[in-house]
């Protein structure tokens, strides 16, 4: 765990470079989106934080929002079916107790989730997953694609690198050794709990819920839809924190925003997805990094981003967008 650590915290060091150098990858959006926000969410229904600070906020129905957290606004998402409910994404390995924490102060002390599902293996998504599924006896789910990277495949994290990987993370985890390698990897996979989603999009434990393949900034990542009210949990796909500019990370800023560049591996399938979730059209979108976007206008400004990311495919970043008072932010109408 320690050497994990400390390949983390050069990498952590890594991105604050890279951002300082990433305006110009950041596209100016259309006047109309960088003025106030309207309203609030006023449905928005916010669970005690408690001692830890955690808590969960209806976005949608029997859609939470757990976070955001951190300097990078990391999100998890809890969906309820009924009378079982499922955990998208697991944040990083110290999120654990606040994910825990959160779903307690929303169902209480007893439930635990009937599945654990991944967007994408990246450890601020998948970084607590062994520690949750353990403590709920509960499977992690993710695209087949990503199963290597999950489980510790060094030589799928050199196929699928992105730049970050390139320039730092892959050199130094050749420089430890193999031996060494080896067992940082042992300690943050998934091996052993870590099942495939079924094919053709169904979802275990989702009634009305389907996953859709989104590859680009991972080659197994996945969004989670439901259409009928076309709730779209997007993880990295698309993003609503400027995570590609500089004073994006810095000051927070919310906006829409491909994925990190700096850690995808193919840019244009990133841009692709991006259009295919602008097709589903949708009215909340739940992204892994930043608030929640909701309201009348969030089709059109997806859409909007997808049309200027596709006719400049090297600039995935974003726009700014002021949040509303409380809950999600809103799109003007």
């Amino acid at each position: 765990m320690k050497r994990i650590g400390i390949l983390a915290g050069a990498g952590s060091l890594a991105v604050v470079a890279i951002v300082l150098v990433a305006r110009r990858w950041r596209p100016r959006g259309p006047a109309g989106l960088r003025g106030r926000a309207e309203g609030t969410v006023d449905a928005a229904r916010r669970a005690s934080p408690g001692a830890t600070g955690a808590s969960a906020t209806e976005i949608a129905q029997d859609v939470y929002l757990l976070g955001p957290w951190g300097r990078t606004q990391t999100n998890a998402y809890l969906v309820a079916d009924g009378s079982s409910w499922i955990l998208v994404d697991a944040g990083w390995g110290s999120d654990g107790p606040r994910i825990q924490a959160a779903a307690r102060s929303l169902l209480g002390p007893g439930p635990t989730p009937s599945a654990i599902l991944l967007t994408h293996a990246h450890p601020d998504h998948a970084g607590s997953a062994r520690e949750l599924a353990q403590a709920w006896g509960c499977p992690v789910y993710a695209h087949p694609a990503e199963l290597p990277l999950a489980t510790g495949d060094f030589a799928a994290m050199a196929r699928y690198a992105g730049p970050l990987d390139r320039w730092l993370i892959l050199p130094l985890m050749r420089a430890i050794g193999r031996r060494r390698r080896e067992a940082a990897l042992a300690g943050s996979s998934l091996a052993g709990i870590l099942r495939p989603l079924p094919s053709g999009g169904a979802i275990p434990g989702m009634g009305g819920w389907e996953w859709i393949h989104a590859p680009g900034h991972t080659p197994g990542h996945v969004a989670y839809v439901r259409a009928h009210d076309r709730v779209v949990i997007s993880g990295d796909a698309l993003l609503t924190l400027e995570v590609n500019a500089w004073s994006g990370l810095l000051r927070q800023s919310q906006g829409l925003s491909g994925p990190p560049w700096y850690t995808t591996w193919d840019r244009g399938a990133a841009v692709a997805s991006i259009n295919v979730i602008a097709d589903l059209e949708p009215a909340v979108l739940a992204a892994g990094h930043g608030l929640p976007l909701a309201g009348p206008g969030t089709a059109a400004a997806v859409r909007a981003f997808a049309e200027r990311t596709t006719l400049r495919p090297r600039r995935i970043g974003g726009f700014r967008r002021v949040r509303g008072p409380r809950g999600c932010p809103r799109t003007p109408g």
